[in-house]
């Protein structure tokens, strides 16, 4: 969400360099459209790979990845049980028991759409733990977007981020306190519910507060929002952003386009 109430989150997010947030928007839309677009594993997985190597740069990688986990896992069990071992055109049968057939042409199936997967989740929780949200707020005030959606538009970006520093505000509380929170899956999932109730009732405490914070300082009011922030940005990204605007529409057209969507692996 967009920070604490009154408060932008500042500390803890690492700084993403000179890099608008409007270019980092425009390069994971235009990865995402164009990994569903081909839909073959070897981009997905290259895709992962340079997300990989940027949340690294970015010092953002271990939490990236753990919420990519939490996210991914269960979406992995679930395509195994309805692909992997249930799809009907599968010949090459590796395991049988009765209906339930592990195939592999199931588990390619279920593959490529795990890494499709993979690669929207990465990607936009990449971007939501890379970006300010200040710079948003900056940026909506000097494009004109409606406070309300802008608000909105942030709030969706960064709250991973601020429940992931939530959470480990609440676990460290908790072990100052002498509450057991090892590493271990066992341990992990006897404190799940000492870390949910907690970081549930903030959660909807903080919502309650902000909104009174937005109303009294006039948020939603008519008149014009400024900023005194500048957000980091450059002639060269704005080229990047028209070029990939209107080149990922041609790109669309050519690759459903007669002789080009069925060349796709």
């Amino acid at each position: 969400m967009c920070g604490a109430s009154g408060s932008w989150p500042e500390a803890g997010i690492p700084r993403p360099g000179r890099i608008s947030p409007l270019t980092g928007l425009t390069a994971v839309v235009a990865a995402i459209v164009v990994t569903t677009a081909v839909g073959h594993w070897s981009l997905s997985l290259a895709v992962l790979l340079a997300a990989a190597v940027a949340t690294a740069a970015a010092r953002t990688a271990r939490r990236v990845w753990s919420a990519a986990a939490l996210i991914l896992l269960p979406f992995a069990a679930s395509l195994l049980l309805t692909h992997g071992l249930f799809f009907p055109e599968g010949h090459t049968v590796l395991w049988a028991w009765g209906p339930a057939r592990l195939t592999v042409e199931g588990l390619g199936f279920a593959g490529a759409m795990l890494l499709r997967g993979a690669v929207l989740v990465v990607l936009l929780l990449a971007l939501s733990f890379s970006i300010r949200p200040a710079d948003v707020m900056a940026l909506s005030a000097k494009y004109e977007v409606p406070a309300q959606l802008a608000f909105v538009l942030c709030s969706t970006l960064t709250i991973a981020p601020d429940i992931s520093r939530r959470a480990q505000r609440i676990r460290e509380a908790q072990q100052l306190r002498g509450l057991h929170t090892g590493t271990s899956l066992p341990a992990r999932a006897a404190s799940f519910r000492a870390l949910a109730v907690p970081l549930l009732l903030s959660v909807m405490n903080d919502a309650g507060q902000r909104a009174a914070a937005l109303e009294v300082r006039g948020f939603g009011g008519p008149a014009a929002r400024t900023s005194l922030r500048e957000v980091p940005d450059s002639r060269l990204q704005a080229v990047f952003r028209w070029t990939v605007a209107a080149g990922l529409p041609v790109f669309l057209v050519l690759w459903f386009g007669p002789g080009w969507g069925g060349s796709a692996p």
